[in-house]
């Protein structure tokens, strides 16, 4: 089938390296180059690398609502727009500008983590399971109709980085599960309960301060959650020290429940308790 890809970050990556080897990727549409770390240097998302190595032509506009956009869609002659991760709402006449329409990789089970954060908003809240999302676009922020949903547990150990990790590669498969589906006409979509829906905001640096008057299974699912990006963060002894990783201290373990919030029982070379 003939496709266009729209992707920006690592999490899109998976999915374009296989739709390159089943299908017709006529273009990749991705953010503009960024400056990206203390460096500041400009730097091409991920996505862009992988469509200019494959000899795919890449579009970069700063707003996908410019008419001119959707009437480079259009001229591709593509029959369906995929989605994973671009980073902007897209506009009706983009939806439109394929016959087929436009599905979506979505990293959570939807209703649930609508938004920009789905992978680190889950493990933050304690969900016991997660899972990718093919949906169908529509104007509205993750609100479409389901294709196909796939699960996975999330761990005590997991954090938001090896949670992405099984999602990226789950997304991938079930996305082209989903397009045989579509060719074939077996795919029914599912309107999507809207009442049950929660939302992923976007996270930025100051959210990674953690509170330790919080229960500890909720600061330890935090911590996991901010891992590896923003990163967790405490000040112990006026010095801000970061936090990668965490499992609450059962009640019973010594001294744990008796202990103040925040207060150091024991370090050692597996970590901090």
């Amino acid at each position: 089938m003939r496709v266009v890809f729209m992707g920006s970050p690592d999490f899109a990556v998976p999915s374009l390296e296989a739709l390159l080897a089943r299908h017709e990727v006529v273009l990749v549409v991705t953010q503009p180059d960024k400056p990206a770390g203390r460096g500041g240097k400009v730097t091409a998302p991920p996505v862009k690398v992988v469509a200019e190595r494959a000899g795919v032509p890449v579009l970069q506009p700063t707003s996908a609502r410019k008419p001119e956009v959707a009437e480079a869609l259009r001229a591709t002659g593509a029959e369906l727009g995929v989605v994973v991760a671009y980073g902007k709402i897209l506009p009706r006449a983009v939806l439109d500008a394929f016959p087929r329409g436009c599905v979506n990789v979505h990293g959570s089970l939807l209703p649930r983590w609508r938004g920009a954060a789905p992978i680190q908003r889950a493990v933050m809240a304690g969900d016991a399971e997660t899972g990718v999302c093919i949906m169908q676009l529509d104007e509205g922020m993750d609100t479409g109709p389901v294709l196909l949903e796939r699960r996975v547990p999330i761990g005590d150990d997991d954090t938001a980085g090896t949670v992405f990790a099984k999602l990226a590669p789950l997304g991938a498969a079930a996305l082209l599960e989903a397009i045989d589906g579509l060719a074939a006409g077996t795919l029914v979509a599912t309107p999507q309960d809207h009442a049950r829906a929660t939302h992923a905001a976007m996270l930025d640096k100051a959210d990674g301060a953690i509170d330790f008057a919080r229960p500890a299974v909720a600061v330890a699912a935090t911590i996991r959650g901010l891992d590896p990006w923003p990163g967790a963060y405490a000040t112990l002894r006026d010095q801000t020290v970061k936090l990668f990783g965490a499992r609450a201290v059962p009640e019973d373990d010594a001294g744990g429940a008796a202990a103040a919030p925040g207060t150091v029982l024991a370090i050692d070379g597996r970590g901090v308790v």
